[in-house]
């Protein structure tokens, strides 16, 4: 049984989570704040930790006990889940090396869908490689199995959200994907500024491959295409 470790200062957000994946058959635990936390994660590590920022009176408490978790270990999976979705803090917590930023108006059953996701993909990655299903653009390469992409064999450290975007974008080539069609696709809810703020992280992890890199096209007024040149 999974063990998931759930950090969040509001007594009532944090067990509502509790019960929902408690349902799932997952063995959970809840934090009201990050000194508890911390003392006991770091002793007995969970599968998933679930980190809010704000943790009481510490405004980045959230930021302070993912770099701890983070340095004890590099494949603990962590999702920040919070309500502050400006992009200073999304790119924060995912240089901090989460594993995904969600917001906190996601649903119940799309946070259960993203948990079961990077189990998936820890799982297929701790597994010798079968014969898969590949999507191949060119030099891309997705692995959906492993929710794993490679550009000129190289491969691209993305986020789960960020897999989805790719997979979205380079399933239909030349086809342009609104801001809600991506949404869509990648299981979150946000505005488009956090949306372009994802694009904008993508296209930087191509290009420290690839240099030239130029596959990711923005449609003014419109939203994004993969562009097989």
């Amino acid at each position: 049984m999974k063990k998931i470790a759930i950090i969040e200062d509001q007594d009532a957000i944090r067990e509502n989570y509790i019960d929902m994946l408690q349902g799932q058959g997952y063995l959970v635990k809840g934090y009201a704040d990050r000194i508890s936390a911390q003392d006991e994660l770091l002793a007995n590590l969970p599968d998933l930790a679930i980190i809010d920022i704000g943790l009481g009176d510490e405004i980045d408490g959230g930021f302070m006990l993912c770099q701890a978790l983070r340095a004890k270990s590099q494949t603990l999976p962590i999702i920040f889940l919070t309500a502050r979705d400006n992009e200073i803090d999304t790119v924060s917590g995912l240089r901090m090396g989460a594993d995904d930023y969600l917001t906190k108006d996601i649903s119940l059953a799309h946070l259960a869908a993203r948990i079961s996701a990077i189990f998936r993909r820890q799982l297929a990655l701790n597994t010798p490689q079968q014969q898969a299903q590949l999507i191949e653009r060119g030099e891309l390469v997705i692995d959906p199995e492993r929710m794993q992409v490679t550009w000129q064999g190289v491969t691209i450290d993305l986020t789960v959200t960020e897999y989805w975007l790719v997979h979205a974008l380079a399933i239909r080539p030349g086809h342009v994907k609104q801001r809600n069609d991506l949404m869509n696709e990648a299981k979150i809810y946000v505005d488009d500024s956090t949306i372009t703020s994802h694009i904008k992280r993508i296209r930087k992890k191509f290009l420290k491959v690839d240099d030239a890199f130029n596959h990711i096209d923005t449609v003014y007024g419109m939203g994004y295409r993969w562009e097989a040149k």
